[in-house]
């Protein structure tokens, strides 16, 4: 029966993979992949521990006994599993992708970024028709902004809208209507760069975003989603 409460105690270990794999990756500590690999036992252990708590319960003499420690593993276990299972998820309903932009038929360019992810997995070429169907099929609403404003006017406040997002500035091109930045993740520390294009459009302006991360295959709509919090910033401010 002293066993028996061990049982929260290894709930919580698993706790402890999920909550520093990506802090761990983030301050260097170990790689991105070992901090996946600590993640994916966060699960099993997590999964275990409601499984087992579980079976447990249904023990009646250990239920009298430990039933406190045998609801607590469960708990800690589904807090564990289910941010993990609902990432699951959310990377099988999207294409499995890392580079996304508003114009898949001539995507903006990196030229200063390009240097910085030398040794970056992920080339910084666009992937082509290939990855633009994947986008169309995923991401079918996402397009360029259209504005009033010539490209000169919106260049500013374009500049400012990527600054307040908390990017890394890394260039500003006012003849050419180009800004480069990097947004570094929350969790794990991932480095995805981001170019925007502005360039004229009748009287006015067409604004296209291009992010692509790094590393990894799938982005689980981190980039789709920074282009649509980006526009979403720049519209406010040209209104």
């Amino acid at each position: 029966m002293k066993l028996l409460r061990l049982l929260p105690l290894v709930a919580l270990i698993g706790l402890g993979m999920l909550l520093f794999a990506g802090p761990g990756a983030r301050m260097e500590l170990w790689d991105f992949r070992f901090g996946f690999t600590l993640m994916r036992w966060a699960l099993y252990v997590g999964g275990a521990s409601i499984v087992l708590g579980f079976i447990l319960v249904l023990i009646p003499k250990v239920r009298k006994a430990q039933v406190g420690a045998m609801l607590l593993s469960i708990f800690i276990g589904a807090v564990t599993v289910t941010p993990i299972l609902l990432q699951v998820q959310k990377a099988r309903s999207l294409p499995f992708i890392h580079d996304i932009t508003t114009d898949t038929a001539n995507p903006p360019f990196f030229v200063d970024v390009a240097p910085l992810r030398a040794d970056a997995p992920n080339p910084v070429e666009y992937g082509g028709e290939e990855i633009a169907e994947q986008q169309r099929a995923g991401y079918p609403d996402l397009g360029p902004l259209r504005v009033d404003q010539s490209p000169a006017d919106a260049f500013d406040p374009a500049v400012a809208a990527a600054e307040a997002m908390g990017w890394e500035m890394v260039a500003n091109v006012p003849e050419e209507g180009r800004i480069e930045a990097t947004e570094t993740t929350f969790w794990f520390g991932f480095k995805d760069d981001v170019v925007i294009r502005i360039q004229v459009d009748g009287s006015g302006s067409v604004i296209d975003v291009r992010s692509k991360s790094r590393v990894g295959g799938s982005d689980i709509g981190a980039n789709a989603a920074r282009i649509e919090r980006y526009l979403e910033e720049l519209s406010d401010r040209l209104e």
